[in-house]
């Protein structure tokens, strides 16, 4: 499955710890990333500065689902899943 175009859910949902020329503290969840470009699309895509979590990203159905707000709904619910829990 390739990216879907006008999408960018992957870098708007979830959280990101590794610092980023723009984030140096990492993003929070349901933020945009400020590496995503106004056509959705990733300026660090193939660069050794995007950080690993952004790279195991990998397009699927189950992730991607049929639009945009599919792909938001599945990965807010990932990251939700896998937020550490203060106790």
């Amino acid at each position: 499955m390739q990216c879907r175009s006008h999408c960018g859910a992957c870098c708007t949902a979830p959280s990101i710890s590794s610092p980023t020329p723009k984030h140096p503290h990492g993003k929070a969840a349901g933020l945009p990333c400020l590496h995503l470009m106004d056509d959705l699309r990733c300026e660090l895509f193939g660069q050794a500065s995007r950080p690993a979590v952004c790279g195991g990203l990998q397009p699927s159905m189950e992730m991607c689902g049929e639009n945009r707000e599919q792909a938001m709904f599945y990965l807010t619910q990932l990251e939700v899943a896998t937020a550490p829990h203060i106790v």
